[in-house]
């Protein structure tokens, strides 16, 4: 670990799967070789179950009265429309809240219901329900709240809202509690009885389910619920919900509604990310669109967001998408400049720290885990970055596989004002006044978990490759193949490949600060274009030959698509270093 605040280069170990048994080889015998690695390697082992995810299609019935209080929730939300009564769509923050009200939004809208939208501040009001806005919505003479993305451990909030005359629906994808909230129903597939087979909703997909299960029972003339699958795609993508099964099939063909750029806002979003909505994929929301709806919520209000994604007039989607944009600057120049004073707080005190724990009252809340997560990835530590104020310190918290987060801080409960959270990432609220033991018991809680471990990040890779056989005719059969994993994402990973010996021909740094590093390699008699991100420092010192781990990609440049290797880690070939597993029984020959 370097011990300033620059970025570290980091070793990464590369661990190459199992290769295929031959019995579900054979079972998968009508896909290609290749595929069938791939959908072994992501747990498809019969010919039924890899169909169904090649078509994106659910393995199970779909059907959204499934879900528990699915029903109880319709009849409440039919009487509402029908009666006339005050509607409130009550939202989290981030972009799957966001896009959830505004699906909502849309569907009472073909109603003729327009509902109240309320979205919390996050730095006046933080996550979820809470008194003063019940309080409020009470005061405008809401009759119905409906929660999206939110409200699962709202207990005291919901009763308060029964307590003022108001019903509650929830729909809520998180966790719920040991106590569920006195709602009229709870729309949540992890709750207790609830036998739908779809557990890993995001908060938007069950807003869609809820829409869905509307129109099944009261049916709309022309209403297509599908209409709203671009939001449903966005939402999703966001929140890192695994893409398997209903999600994959949901984004699936979310992705198509947005290539037919039919929203105003999308279109005016796109433009200032520069996105071709044409071609719109996972990685095109993970990294262009969503950030820039979630900045929003982060820099100052999430209605911003909301009101882009239901605005049918196009001037006014440009003004909101450029404002966007702007808010995703700065968000992203804070959180570069947390991470840098987060890394030398630490590192100044422990260059070897096994955990980093940061606060200070300049650090904003907004950005705070974006900071913990540059962290975790640039130094392979857990990382807990907070914001102090005069009464309590609010931290966010990002881990590694080798540290459970909210076990960690189980552990700290006594200290704590609230915490919660999985395995990866948690939040808590503490007072000052136990800032210091809190830290003292979390070094030492890592100090006992990861003293003994190799704290180096995996790169797991689907197979070795030799890239001297492939002719450019069989690589045009791997991007078949690779083409009928999308959309890829959380759950369902981007192939990553491993080829060896490949002789450097040209190496020359590109990008800001010479940051990447752009080659021209050889293997047999074949030459490949590759670029390798963030490893501009290899420049003075790459050896003739190297082994490369990659993504094959299609770079469009001037009209022009042309194979390229997109590198996401090397070495000197003559160091075979640390491998997993074999290799000598993984190479694919062309």
């Amino acid at each position: 670990m370097t011990e300033n605040n620059a970025q570290p280069i980091l070793n990464q170990r590369w661990r190459v799967q199992p290769k295929i048994p031959h019995d579900i080889d054979l079972a998968l015998r009508d896909f290609p070789p290749l595929l069938r690695q791939l959908l072994y390697n992501r747990g498809y082992f019969n010919a039924e179950s890899a169909s169904s995810f090649v078509k994106g299609e659910a393995p199970f019935s779909s059907d959204p009265l499934q879900i528990k209080d699915m029903r109880a929730a319709v009849d409440r939300l039919h009487r509402a429309v029908t009666s006339g009564e005050k509607i409130a769509i009550y939202g989290d923050y981030d972009a799957d809240g966001v896009t959830a009200c505004a699906l909502i939004h849309d569907f009472l809208v073909i109603l003729d219901v327009k509902p109240e939208i309320y979205i919390p501040n996050r730095y006046d009001e933080g996550y979820g329900l809470n008194m003063d806005a019940i309080q409020s919505l009470a005061d405008m003479g809401i009759n119905l709240v409906v929660t999206v993305d939110c409200g699962i451990r709202s207990n005291r909030e919901v009763a308060q809202a029964h307590n003022l005359g108001m019903d509650v629906i929830i729909t809520d994808h998180h966790q719920p509690g040991t106590e569920l909230p006195p709602a009229l129903a709870v729309i949540n597939p992890k709750q207790p009885e609830d036998h739908y087979p779809e557990k890993d909703l995001s908060g938007v997909g069950l807003a869609y389910k809820l829409t869905q299960a509307y129109l099944e029972v009261h049916p709309q003339p022309d209403v297509d619920p599908e209409a709203w699958l671009d939001l449903v795609a966005i939402g999703t993508v966001a929140d890192l919900v695994p893409l398997k099964g209903e999600n994959r099939a949901l984004v699936k063909k979310g992705l198509a509604r947005i290539r037919q750029q039919r929203r105003p806002g999308l279109r005016a979003l796109a433009g200032t990310a520069e996105v071709d909505l044409t071609q719109c994929d996972t990685s095109m929301i993970g990294f262009k669109l969503a950030p820039r709806l979630n900045a929003a919520g982060r820099m100052e209000s999430a209605m911003l967001a909301y009101e882009l994604l239901v605005t049918q007039d196009q001037q006014k989607a440009g003004e909101l998408a450029q404002i966007l944009d702007s808010q995703n600057k700065e968000r992203q120049a804070e959180t570069n400049w947390i991470r840098e004073q987060a890394a030398a707080q630490v590192l100044s005190q422990d260059p070897d720290a096994l955990l980093f724990f940061a606060a200070d009252p300049e650090f904003s809340e907004g950005v705070v885990g974006l900071a913990a997560s540059r962290l975790t990835e640039a130094y392979y530590r857990p990382a807990i970055i907070a914001h102090q104020g005069e009464e309590f310190t609010v931290a966010s918290c990002r881990s590694i596989p080798e540290f459970h987060i909210t076990r960690a801080l189980d552990e700290c409960a006594d200290l704590l004002v609230r915490h919660g959270g999985h395995a990866a990432a948690a939040g808590f609220t503490v007072s000052n006044e136990n800032l210091p033991l809190l830290i003292e018991q979390l070094y030492a809680i890592a100090q006992r978990e990861l003293a003994d471990v190799t704290l180096l990040p995996v790169i797991d890779i689907d197979r070795e490759i030799i890239l001297e056989n492939l002719s450019p005719y069989y690589i045009g059969g791997i991007f078949n193949d690779l083409h009928q994993l999308e959309p890829t994402g959380h759950g369902n990973p981007d192939p990553v490949f491993m080829s060896q010996d490949l002789v450097v021909r040209q190496a020359r740094t590109v990008g800001r600060d010479n940051r990447h590093l752009k080659l021209t390699l050889q293997a047999g008699q074949y030459i490949y274009d590759a670029i390798a991100f963030g490893q501009g420092h290899w420049a003075d010192e790459l050896p003739e030959r190297i082994d490369i781990v990659y993504r094959f990609e299609e770079n469009t440049y001037q009209g022009r698509v042309n194979l390229q290797l997109n590198v996401k880690d090397l070495r000197p070939s003559e160091s075979q270093g640390e491998l997993d597993s074999p290799v000598e029984n993984r190479s694919m020959p062309g």
